[in-house]
């Protein structure tokens, strides 16, 4: 049973977190930069620079968040910076490889659909929202307190999660540039490890800077902003990563006897029984 005063705070936490508008804004910018990135894409027919709107958008909104919250504490600079490093070296990535193939498989069925391509930049709209909540909401506070353990943890999980993800995509982008490698499946270096290397660091990332950005959190709906680790391991491994990764490798290689042994033999994601 909610107390009067338990639903006060709780109407009180909501009323200050939707008219202090950062976060409305953010996401008033987010829907439009994603809603204009979808008339361009449609009507130029194309992906090619899906993922890089959806980089740059986080980059966007982090700086921006941090200029609309009218605070420059350390933490929020840091916790900026290393937003900013992600979406640089992830969106110059993946624009190169879009180029290099000429096409993304997701979107075979979808470019050519003006309102499916439509839903494919809303959800990019939400992935970007959720997942930056954390720092919009650290960036949108002036409070501020000293750095302690939390934040060197979070800072050392980031980098962690960024050496992965960059190492095994560096890997996988040189494994299938070789034409010895045509038609094989990597399972060397990283992916030797899991079958997932690079979202496992992609996990990780967010997860560390959650963690950092939790130190000046303080009631339920600041809290709250935990569900946004979670919805980046939810969205990788349960919807728009790994299972449609994991069904094409299958329909390629699945009567490999060797790739049957890799699958048996190599973690999904987490790489610790395979390190431990």
């Amino acid at each position: 049973m909610i107390s009067p005063g338990q639903l006060y705070y709780f109407l009180a936490a909501l009323q200050h977190l939707i008219m202090g508008s950062v976060l409305l804004k953010c996401a008033a910018a987010d829907l439009g930069l994603q809603w204009g990135g979808w008339a361009l894409a449609a009507a130029l027919r194309t992906e090619k620079f899906y993922d890089l709107a959806g980089s740059g958008t986080f980059i966007l909104l982090a700086h921006l968040s941090r200029v609309w919250g009218g605070a420059s504490h350390l933490r929020q600079n840091v916790q900026t910076g290393l937003v900013t490093a992600w979406g640089l070296r992830l969106g110059t990535f993946l624009f190169m490889r879009i180029l290099k193939d000429g096409q993304d498989r997701r979107f075979n069925k979808v470019r050519d659909s003006p309102g499916t391509f439509f839903v494919y930049w809303n959800v990019q709209a939400l992935w970007v929202f959720m997942t930056l909540l954390p720092t919009l909401m650290l960036n949108s506070e002036k409070r501020d307190s000293p750095l302690g353990p939390r934040d060197f943890i979070g800072w050392g999980l980031w980098g962690l999660g960024f050496a992965t993800e960059a190492i095994a995509d560096q890997q996988k982008w040189i494994f299938k540039s070789d034409p010895g490698n045509a038609g094989k499946f990597i399972q060397s270096g990283l992916w030797a490890y899991s079958r997932h290397p690079n979202y496992f660091g992609e996990i990780l990332q967010w997860g560390g800077l959650w963690l950092s950005a939790s130190s000046v959190m303080k009631g339920p709906l600041q809290l709250l902003s935990a569900g946004s680790p979670l919805f980046v391991w939810f969205l990788l491994r349960h919807v728009s990563g790994i299972p449609i990764l994991e069904k094409q490798a299958l329909k390629k290689w699945g009567a490999d006897p060797q790739f049957q042994d890799y699958i048996r033999n190599t973690p999904l994601l987490w790489p610790w029984p395979k390190c431990f």
